[in-house]
């Protein structure tokens, strides 16, 4: 955890939540850019916020308990914007938890750990984390990624790459309960898997007390409330904005993505320069594990109770690309170690994602 945790939290962290959540007095037009941009801005701050604040209740509670905590935060604001775009639109956004949950794991399995392997390589040569750990979770993502994004291209009971509403169902709870006993296995039945093995890697700054955690929790619900509220102010702009400039729809998805994994990114790159491999991992793989094992039940459902259509299966392309990332991903956790050569590898399969999705 970062150092800030030594001091009580400085008064801005306490009072900015509230003051996120201002723009939400008004409702701004699309054309009004001047309000659209103090929202933009609000939303950020908010994002960056409720990441502040879980890592507050996350450093109280402990490895693995922490980085779980960051992870669920993280896809809380996920879902709230996915499902925010989804009912704030002019019309059905049906491939947009697709599209946003495939770019997760795609910016997670190869922008974050692919940046993290190179930015803690390059100052530490080695790195070293738990194969059991690691592999196992990849093993999950496997499975989640094929059930939910594979699978419905293939399946015959409806025309097109969807699920009809009983496989949805099976779909969906399939990949609660199966992220639902990953995290018991994280956290309780198998929790030294997932710790780091170097001596000096434990935190040694001091915990924060029950009132400064139980203030964390509250202003992280606030800053939860205002991510929602501003992610469905700003939702017909974006599409504006993609439309406008001729881009793929599922650009959409991807911008979102990478928006809400910005402050995880920091997390990540922070743990590895500081040669807690394993910890970044656990915020990497945790955090996309998360937003399959809980966006997709979620979006499920929304899907079903209001009678919108819902696309999950990937095209070809994308397929392929899934595909070279779970192998070079199972290729880079299979030793143990890493060096840079693996995290240049990363970031070239994550150079070439974006690129195709604007130049599909």
């Amino acid at each position: 955890m970062t150092k800030f945790f030594k001091l009580p939290a400085h008064w801005w962290a306490n009072s900015l939540p509230l003051l996120a959540c201002l723009p939400l007095l008004s409702e701004p037009a699309t054309s009004d850019w001047g309000l659209l941009a103090l929202s933009a801005i609000a939303l950020l701050m908010a994002v960056q916020l409720a990441v502040f604040h879980a890592e507050i209740i996350a450093h109280r509670l402990g490895e693995p308990f922490g980085t779980l905590v960051l992870a669920l935060a993280i896809t809380v604001i996920e879902v709230a914007l996915i499902i925010s775009v989804m009912l704030g639109g002019t019309d059905p956004r049906s491939a947009l938890a697709r599209d946003t949950v495939f770019a997760t794991v795609m910016i997670i399995c190869n922008g974050v750990v692919g940046l993290c392997l190179l930015a803690g390589a390059i100052r530490h040569r080695i790195l070293v984390f738990r194969i059991d750990g690691t592999g196992s979770a990849l093993a999950v993502l496997t499975a989640l990624t094929t059930l939910t994004l594979v699978l419905p291209e293939f399946t015959t009971s409806t025309a097109g790459p969807t699920y009809a509403p009983a496989q949805m169902i099976f779909a969906g709870l399939m990949a609660l309960v199966l992220y639902a006993v990953f995290v018991f296995v994280q956290t309780i039945r198998h929790k030294d898997l997932f710790l780091n093995d170097a001596a000096g890697d434990a935190d040694q700054t001091a915990r924060p007390d029950n009132r400064r955690s139980l203030l964390s929790l509250l202003l992280l619900v606030i800053s939860l409330v205002a991510v929602v509220g501003l992610a469905k102010q700003l939702a017909p702009a974006i599409e504006r904005a993609v439309a406008f400039a001729n881009a793929p729809p599922s650009l959409v998805g991807i911008l979102i993505a990478l928006l809400v994994l910005l402050p995880e990114t920091q997390a990540a790159l922070g743990a590895a320069l500081r040669n807690r491999m394993q910890t970044s991992l656990n915020l990497a793989l945790g955090s996309a594990l998360a937003t399959i094992g809980l966006t997709i039940p979620s979006v499920v459902a929304v899907a079903l109770w209001m009678d919108l259509p819902l696309i999950l299966g990937l095209p070809p392309k994308e397929i392929v690309l899934l595909t070279l990332t779970l192998v070079i991903s199972t290729m880079t956790l299979a030793s143990g170690r890493a060096t840079l050569l693996q995290g240049a590898v990363h970031l070239v399969v994550f150079a070439a994602f974006l690129f195709l999705a604007i130049v599909p």
